[in-house]
């Protein structure tokens, strides 16, 4: 039986033509698969759905896969097509990655005249990017950043689209392909899984090595020298900066190592091909993972469509009051609340100088950039104003923490397709939420309930993820509540004259 170009194996096989491999050994051509050697691919439902396995005990740092640059999937390559490269030409304000979209579009347009066919059946038919989400669905984030975040990724999407359809029309595309619709979905694989290359900024696709699942890069993969490294340079520079009265300039440097990416792949000139190593060391059986880099939750929500149970990386932000942040010279992205409840180095170094008379901050300085307490009364201060600040953000969100796990095992019930009268008895005893997702999409007829249509049940996992999302984000406020809690009640049981005497005290105006 003559095998489908669209299925897994005749993709293999595709690629194992293309010269990928996850040999150690030079790859022989012909093969029936371009992996078994070190990786196989398997599906992961709780994490990340179909991956790759590592096929044997791999070793950290070991080379498992290396994708040819003729394998490569970029603008470059694709724009060997004449008509094509002679229309973008006539485009030169559209960015690297508008027109790598608009090169995807066109390529989907050939259909299987497209050289590229084996690779295309097996990108997703669906994304679920921040920029795909519908107003219910953007509502249901609740908290304003990421409502804000939702609404710029989809406003950005529609610019960029609105400015690329004049070229999509030049090239004749099917009008399938020149639909909003069409364009989020390319937008989306390019945002989603493209790697850096350096000789073009919108990036590559890359077959096969885009198979890899996601780890988020944790503290470990920062060499702990670095990390003192970057920390020491921190606080001599804005310590610099805050006595000649300069903060522009230091900011940017000080920053520039501590936001680098993390990967565990790299386009190596020298064999001209995308190599990927392991991470670290991997049992047979084991799913294979890749940091594509350093990104909160709403971040991999907004690029990825995705979020991570427990990421290292989240964090939180609250509202600062202007002269909070003039107090420091810290930049405004660094001053926020990490995933385990604790305040940022940054944070913790603001407000212990905010909570300092203005007259004693040049003299303390130092020691508030250093990471150093000021005294008992200046933390206790700021831990109340972080614990008082977290419980208002979370008492006037719509819902509480219990609310959206319970929503969220609505969600999951509704998502295994249950029987009529069980989602009527759901409808019935749960909140507004899930009577308004059902009343959108017109589910809900002289009360009775219409299956879940296809469109329903993608939104319901878009649902699903901005629940998760907010959940996530309340728990942050939670721990971050508990830490203060515990770091008072630490506090208070010292001595606080011995503390008192080491430092000038502060002004009751300052304690709060």
């Amino acid at each position: 039986m003559e095998e489908d170009p669209g299925s897994l194996g005749s993709f293999l096989k595709w690629a194992a033509t293309l010269g990928i491999s996850d040999s150690t050994d030079q790859f022989q051509s012909g093969s029936r698969s371009c992996l078994g050697s070190s990786l196989l691919v398997s599906y992961f439902p709780d994490a990340g759905g179909r991956g790759l396995a590592a096929a044997r005990e791999l070793g950290r740092g070991e080379l498992i896969l290396r994708v040819p640059k003729s394998a490569l999937m970029t603008s470059e390559c694709l724009l060997k097509d004449q008509k094509l490269a002679s229309s973008v030409n006539r485009y030169p304000h559209l960015s690297p990655t508008q027109i790598l979209i608009v090169c995807l579009l066109a390529e989907m347009g050939k259909g299987k005249d497209s050289w590229w066919y084996p690779y295309l059946m097996q990108l997703p038919r669906s994304y679920d990017t921040l920029a795909s989400f519908t107003c219910l669905e953007t509502q249901a984030l609740q908290v304003d950043e990421a409502i804000w975040a939702t609404e710029k990724a989809t406003s950005k999407a529609e610019l960029d689209w609105k400015e690329a359809l004049p070229l999509m029309k030049d090239l004749e595309l099917r009008q399938q392909l020149l639909t909003f619709r069409s364009w989020l979905w390319a937008s989306a694989t390019v945002s989603s899984r493209t790697m850096h290359i350096p000789w073009d900024d919108a990036g590559c696709l890359c077959p096969v090595g885009d198979f890899f699942n996601y780890a988020a890069p944790g503290e470990e993969s920062l060499p702990s020298e670095v990390e003192e490294s970057w920390r020491q340079s921190s606080s001599s520079q804005v310590c610099s900066s805050l006595n000649d009265g300069t903060t522009e300039k230091s900011e940017t440097d000080v920053f520039d190592i501590h936001s680098q990416r993390l990967t565990d792949a790299e386009y190596r000139d020298d064999i001209a091909a995308y190599c990927f190593y392991a991470r670290e060391k991997y049992k047979k059986g084991e799913q294979v993972l890749l940091s594509y880099g350093t990104y909160t939750n709403l971040e991999l929500l907004e690029y990825y469509g995705f979020i991570l149970n427990a990421n290292p990386n989240d964090k939180a932000f609250i509202h600062l009051e202007a002269d909070i942040h003039s107090s420091s010279s810290w930049p405004k992205d660094s001053l926020y609340i990490q995933q385990d409840g604790k305040p940022s180095f940054a944070l913790l170094s603001t407000l212990r100088l905010w909570a300092t008379p203005p007259n004693q901050r040049r003299s303390l300085g130092h020691l508030a950039y250093s990471g150093s307490q000021l005294s008992v009364d200046n933390e206790i201060s700021i831990m109340r104003w972080m614990r008082n600040n977290c419980r208002v953000l979370l008492e006037n969100l719509p819902t509480a923490v219990e609310e959206d796990v319970l929503l969220l095992h609505v969600i999951v019930k509704l998502q295994d397709d249950p029987a009529a009268k069980e989602i009527e008895q759901m409808l019935s005893t749960s909140g507004d939420d899930v009577r308004a997702f059902f009343k959108a999409f017109g589910l809900l007829k002289e009360s009775n309930v219409i299956p879940l249509s296809r469109k329903a049940r993608r939104s319901m996992g878009r649902w699903k993820l901005a629940v998760q999302w907010r959940l996530r984000y309340k728990n942050i406020l939670v721990n971050c509540v508990s830490c203060c809690n515990e770091a008072i009640n630490f506090l208070s049981s010292q001595n606080l004259s011995s503390n008192r005497t080491m430092l000038p005290s502060f002004d009751n105006n300052y304690i709060f």
